[in-house]
Order: C-alpha cells, then structure tokens, then sequence
C-alpha cells in the first residue's frame, strides 16, 4: 500500500477543540486511505514526500448545508439587498424552473470547486430543486459531481407536499411532490448510494425542505420514523428568522423547535441549519436531545436574519457544525470565509450584549468566549459529528487522510505570530497547496485535478446570460 508523508509544517491543527486542538507534528504520515502516524518522521524508502515548509494543515472542512444549485445565482440585483421570505421569491423561486440539466450540472461544478478549494473534502448539499415529472435527476448529478472531484459528498433530500404560497405564479417546477412520491424516491436513493460506514464517501439525508411550511404536521412525523427504520439521517432548515415564530405560534400554538419536537424531529440523528431565533427553553431542548445545527454565519449576515446563538447552543450541549448555505444568499461560498465570518460575528454577538458597570453590566470582561480553534473545531470534527462520519473530521493516527495544506504565502498572512490560525483570522482564501480526501490528493498546487477552470469560467458566464434571459 502506497505512502505519502507530509514534511516539516509550520503548525498543524487537530480539528478537536480545547487544549488538544494543537499537534506537535512536523510530519504526518498517510497510508492508503488512513492516517498512520504524526510526528517527527523519517521518509521510507519510494515514499511519496510532500515538502509543507512554512505551511499549515487542517483537517479537510466538513460543510453541513448548503444549495449548490444556487452556485449561478450569486450577486442576483433583484434580491441581494431583501430579507429572506421576499428574497426567496426573488431570486431562488424566480429562477428555479430555469434549471435544466446543463444548468444545474454546472452550478454544481462551480460550487463543489469553490468549496474543494477553500480545502473543503466533506460537502453536504441541501439539494430541494425537485418537483413530478421532473426531466432529469438532480441527485444522481450532484452524486456524479462528487466523486468526479474526489470529495465526499451528502445529499440531504429536500422536498415538499405543499408550498409557502410564494409560487402561486410559477410554473410545473414549483409544483409539490405526493408524500408517497417524496417517501419513494428517499427510499431509492438510499438503497443506491447511502454507505453506513464512518468514512463514507456517500451518505443519503431525509430533509424536506424546512417542518413548518414543507410537510403537513403528520407528514413529518412520518418521514422522521421512514428515516429512522432506514438508518439515515434528518435535516431541514428552521428558525432562520422571526416569521418562523410567527408563523408556527399562530399555526400550532408552539415554539418552532417545540413544535419540531413534538413530531419526532429532535435527536442526536438530525441537525437543523440556521436556528437564529430561538428562546431558553428552546436552546435546553436542542441541547438535551443533541441535536446539531449547520450554523452559516454569512447567509444569516447577508439576509438580515441575524446572528445564532452559538455559544448558548454549545454550553446546552447542541454539537456545532458550519454551513456555507447556497451561494444566493452568499456571495463566496466556500469554508474559509465562512468560519472567518463565524469567528468574528460571535465574538462581535457577544460584545453587543456587554453593558458597563455603571448600568449593572459586567463591563468589557477579561476573555470574549470563542476562539479561532474552537471554530476549526466547529468546521471540521464538528461537522463529522453532525453527519455521522465518526472518522473523518480529526487529524490523529487511525483516523480518514483528509486534511488542507495551507500555503500562507499571500501578503494577507505576513506577520502572523501564530501562523496556525491565519485561514481563520486573516480572512481571504490562502493557496491550496494541498487537499486530500480519503488518502487521494485532489487538489495540488491550487489546482483540482482534471478540472479545466477557464472552461467553467467561460460556460458560466454563458449560463448566467441564459438564466437572466429565461427566468
């Protein structure tokens, strides 16, 4: 079995949070599909030797929501400065019935590159575009995109059986799925690509599009127990902004996780993406029942929906992962701005609520909570706790080879003290010197194996024309 040993870097971090966050190193040995060991190592003889002089690794990012179909949809004037209810109308439902297969197979291209090069090995894509009699399949798409570039890949299979009422206007591609249709198809997916091993390269989600508005009351808890008897996993949207209380207080009577929870929608197998909005008694019930959630920062920024509660979350005991969201609602889709975006809006959160002495507050405190290696964590072994990939997501010997080098090389990273944290706390995308998968080197030198970027710059452009002429 082949060996590649990675040489003499700069600092490497473990994924893990807390004081085991940093590795000695300077050397990691990958064997096959696994690491074998870290340390101060010596070549073998016919090893492959990568040289990461001056570089920092990561363990690859594990991204635990997003849309990539939105990938041609960046930057859209008719939406980029409205709220999330009026911006779902116009953007995404706008263009939604827009998408053919060429279409959609490129937008998915664009987003798992943008995501592989920001050192990005684990993708899971909240994929909802789906509707009867639909021409082609999406999910064998995203699945066929995946493995083309080497990444794991989660399809979290949206859905619904009944609409917000946006879509009144909207064509055959808006239309809801039967229930019995929906139930199928997951079935059939399942049954072809979900893999139950810890270091799956593929895995099947149950994920109608978000409890309050996709599904009728009965309905989720039926797609909860048809998931369960299948062995995967639950995920949807919730609690993004305050329509979702709104909303399921005047339908229900209940908070939103309340409601969630009373059919059968909590646990340590399903995790929730954005939960901005939420009260105490919400956060306990979250953390009782270790429910995840795929915090995306940027998209809660860009919509106005807010900031999660992240650290409340965390001290409750809810496993915290990082979402990208699709790229209509951010711009730069990929993990490094996102946990950058993470950092510094926590720590921002947590200074809005300071008050001083004078007034009955506690002034500025000595320590603002949340540091630069708990987001690591976040982005990395948090994001395979949430999915149920139990050895991806940490550097340590036994564990899955998937890791970013990082070359701080970009004037951005000059400077730097603690070289270890410039990814997260200088921002920018640092060159990809690196990325490995499951013990395959994917990217080299910022470069994605067989994958002819001017070719995708210039189809599209092409695309986006096609899309603003047809929608």
């Amino acid at each position: 079995m082949s060996t590649t040993l990675i040489r003499n870097a700069a600092a490497i971090l473990s994924g893990q949070p807390g004081a085991a966050s940093r590795i000695a190193g300077p050397d990691i040995r990958l064997r096959g599909k696994r690491i074998e060991a870290i340390g101060p190592l010596t070549p073998l003889p016919g090893e492959t030797v990568i040289d990461a002089t001056d570089c920092v690794i990561y363990p690859s990012w594990v991204n635990t929501h997003h849309h990539l179909f939105q990938s041609l949809l960046k930057g859209d004037a008719g939406g980029i400065d409205l709220p999330l209810t009026a911006w779902l109308a116009a953007t995404p439902y706008r263009f939604r019935a827009a998408f053919d297969e060429d279409l959609f197979r490129t937008a998915a291209r664009i987003g798992l590159l943008e995501l592989a090069l920001s050192g990005c090995g684990t993708v899971a894509d909240h994929n909802y575009l789906y509707y009867p009699g639909m021409p082609f399949d999406g999910s064998a798409i995203l699945f066929e995109e995946a493995e083309r570039m080497g990444l794991r890949f989660v399809l979290c299979r949206g859905g619904a059986t009944r609409t917000r009422q946006l879509e009144a206007e909207l064509p055959q591609a808006m239309r809801p799925e039967s229930l019995d249709a929906y139930l199928a198809d997951v079935e059939r997916l399942t049954a072809r690509y979900h893999d139950p091993a810890p270091d799956a390269m593929r895995r099947v989600v149950m994920a109608p599009t978000t409890p309050p508005y996709s599904l009728a009351p009965a309905e989720l808890r039926e797609c909860a127990r048809t998931a369960r008897r299948l062995g995967i996993r639950l995920h949807s949207h919730l609690s993004e902004t305050v329509g979702y209380q709104d909303s399921v207080h005047a339908m229900h009577g209940l908070s939103p996780v309340r409601f969630v929870a009373e059919h059968e929608w909590l646990g340590s197998d399903v995790w929730f993406a954005h939960l901005v909005k939420l009260d105490a008694e919400e956060i306990a019930l979250l953390g009782s029942t270790r429910t995840g959630i795929a915090h995306c920062p940027q998209s809660n920024g860009r919509l106005g929906s807010g900031t999660a509660p992240v650290m409340a979350l965390q001290a409750a005991g809810v496993p915290i992962s990082i979402g990208v969201d699709g790229a209509a609602s951010n711009e730069a889709a990929d993990m490094v701005s996102e946990v950058h975006a993470a950092w510094l809006m926590q720590r921002a959160a947590q200074g809005d609520k300071s008050q001083p002495v004078f007034r009955g507050g506690v002034g500025e405190g000595e320590r603002v909570a949340v540091s630069a290696d708990d987001v690591v964590a976040w982005g990395t072994s948090g994001g395979a706790t949430v999915l149920g990939l139990g050895d991806v997501g940490t550097l340590a010997p036994g564990m899955a080879a998937d890791l970013a080098i990082y070359a701080l090389d970009d004037p951005r990273y000059f400077g730097l003290h603690d070289v270890a944290l410039g990814p997260v706390v200088s921002g920018g995308r640092p060159r990809l010197k690196a990325l490995f998968v499951a013990g395959q080197q994917v990217v080299r030198d910022d470069v994605l194996q067989g994958l002819d970027v001017a070719e995708l710059r210039h189809t599209a452009r092409a695309a986006v024309r096609r899309l603003m002429a047809t929608a």
